[in-house]
């Protein structure tokens, strides 16, 4: 699976974890040159608490466009720290 934004390849990884239709890529898929830490934080019922990363690709900013469970609840704990995206992220298959 692939992760793009901007034409621009965020993410790339066989082994995500699907969850609830988002793909949770793996922290090493990553190109964390495109990513910055952001302040917001939300509460899962099942999950727990979230942490936010801002998507920067050159001149454009994504705010809040990929999100972790640093440490995850119980019944989440495979997808400790792994990535998810939204906010007109595409995630698509390999060709």
């Amino acid at each position: 699976m692939r992760a793009i934004w901007k034409n621009t390849i965020l993410a790339e990884s066989d082994t995500t974890i699907e969850i609830e239709g988002n793909h949770y890529f793996p922290p090493s898929s990553l190109r964390w040159e495109y990513f910055k830490p952001s302040d917001r934080h939300s509460v899962c019922s099942w999950k727990g608490e979230a942490s936010y990363y801002n998507v920067q690709v050159g001149h454009f900013e994504n705010p809040d466009a990929a999100w972790t469970y640093p440490q995850p609840a119980d019944k989440a704990k495979d997808i400790g720290g792994f990535i998810a995206f939204w906010k007109g992220v595409q995630i698509v298959g390999k060709n």
